[in-house]
């Protein structure tokens, strides 16, 4: 079964960002509720869909419901980490071809800088980590510099590579005034920002910020009755590979090699054909492995595909461009950001860093350690 303009996305929007002491995650995302809502031109007794995700609650999408004051016909919980709002995406399609739901949002919200929540690595005591845990690995970042450390010594990628990536993500930071840290960066920088886990420095490492945002998806026939041209689901893949990231099969290739071919068969477009391209930036590697996963350059030339500000403002590559995880925000899950801004950008609602005749656009999200992910194409026509 094919998802291809299965729904539409009406309406996005975020919460206030960065850091919000005077929030709850109840809160932020009724805020970004609230906000994707009139982005849409819709009311909340429009919804009987909601999708949420989070380690916030006992049981997230009942406290959210009850908490917005919804009854929705159709609710998922599915909880693969950062990944999780690009498959709702899927399974909202779903569900609204399957006649569900005609409006479902998805929900997310953290207050984690505030609260120096890290809940992440309380996940130390359960099942498999018994196995990682007692051998000192940081999670996740540990895990995600072994991957580096893998590419590093199979292909000679090198920290200054990575170091671009970061420097061009700001770069796009710095056009969006929502972004967390805008300030220019150098390659300098980050090399002596520090190391955190090697070859990982401090700044190939996401941000620790509050944050909510929401997503509102809505049927074919719900989206020709409103003012704002519809944003169509193209295709839409999801694959799961592992828990712990001893047990990843190949420490270069992520679960982006299966949802991608998956999503680009359904969306029957082809790489060159994507003119904006959003990817999970929890670290550095994190788009590296993804972009050879996906197939936009081949294993090993994720390096060189990065370097020397490709991906940034008025680089052949318009990638990350509200400045990402490393740079616009990081509320622990930032999936939901990625569908935001590829909406934004594909409206032409982006100012400054609108990535000019953008029809197209691919959104890659990665949950756990490398484990889960999800591609979704995205666009105008």
């Amino acid at each position: 079964m094919s998802l291809k303009k299965a729904c539409a996305i009406a309406g996005v929007a975020e919460s206030r960002l960065g850091v919000v002491p005077d929030s709850t995650v109840l809160t932020l995302q009724a805020e970004a509720f609230a906000a994707a809502l009139a982005d849409a031109g819709l009311e909340k007794s429009d919804v009987d869909g909601i999708l949420v995700s989070g380690a916030w609650g006992r049981l997230p999408q009942l406290q959210i419901a009850e908490y917005l004051g919804v009854q929705p016909s159709y609710a998922d919980s599915t909880s693969v980490g950062g990944a999780s709002f690009e498959f709702h995406l899927g399974h909202a399609a779903a569900a609204i071809q399957a006649g569900l739901c005609k409006v479902a949002v998805i929900l997310y919200g953290s207050t984690q800088r505030s609260k120096q929540d890290k809940y992440i690595f309380q996940i130390r005591n359960d099942l498999g980590y018994q196995y990682e845990a007692p051998y000192g690995l940081p999670t996740p970042v540990g895990a995600y510099a072994l991957a580096a450390s893998r590419h590093f010594a199979e292909y000679g990628t090198t920290s200054e590579q990575l170091a671009d990536l970061a420097v061009s993500t700001r770069a796009w930071a710095g056009l969006n005034p929502k972004a967390y840290r805008r300030d220019p960066l150098t390659r300098d920088e980050v090399l002596d920002s520090g190391m955190i886990a090697s070859p990982l420095h401090r700044l190939d490492c996401c941000l620790f910020t509050d944050g909510g945002g929401a997503v509102v998806v809505v049927s074919p026939d719900v989206a020709r009755t409103l003012d704002k041209p519809p944003v169509w689901l193209l295709g839409q893949g999801e694959s799961l590979s592992h828990a712990q990231i001893s047990e990843m099969p190949d420490l270069t290739v992520t679960p982006a090699a299966k949802s991608g071919k998956r999503a680009f068969a359904m969306a029957g477009v082809t790489h060159d054909q994507i003119d904006v391209t959003e990817i999970y930036d929890s670290f550095t590697i994190t788009v590296l492995l993804t972009l050879e996963s996906l197939g936009f350059c081949k294993p090993g030339e994720g390096g060189a595909f990065l370097a020397n500000g490709r991906t940034g403002p008025g680089g052949e590559f318009p990638l990350n461009t509200n400045g990402g995880g490393l740079s616009y925000c990081h509320p622990g899950q930032y999936g939901i950001f990625l569908i935001i801004e590829a909406v934004r950008q594909l409206r032409g609602e982006c100012d400054a860093r609108q990535v000019a005749d953008a029809v197209i656009a691919l959104i890659s999200g990665t949950g756990g350690v490398l484990s889960s992910n999800s591609t979704c194409i995205l666009g105008v026509e």
